[in-house]
């Protein structure tokens, strides 16, 4: 297994966990257990995705394309132009 990339949280993590599963990837969250102690382990790197080796390289790209993402023309809402709102 390859660790292919360190989400900023959790809910990141959880974010590209289901992209990748809806393209076929699996992938593993390491580091999901070390949350709850946050107050004694560095506030970076504990989180890591991870896939089989074969997939890495595709997993690499679709994690790339995802945070590479923005709105479409025209779906911004009036007042907030370049904002996602979700």
């Amino acid at each position: 297994m390859q660790r292919v990339y360190e989400p900023q949280d959790l809910l990141e993590a959880e974010l590209l966990l289901g992209m990748l599963a809806s393209e076929g990837v699996e992938a593993h969250l390491a580091g999901r257990h070390l949350l709850g102690a946050m107050g004694e382990l560095p506030a970076l790197g504990l989180l890591g995705l991870l896939v089989e080796d074969d997939d890495a390289e595709r997993a690499r790209r679709l994690i790339a394309a995802y945070n590479a993402a923005a709105p479409l023309p025209g779906e911004e809402p009036e007042g907030c132009p370049g904002v996602l709102l979700c």
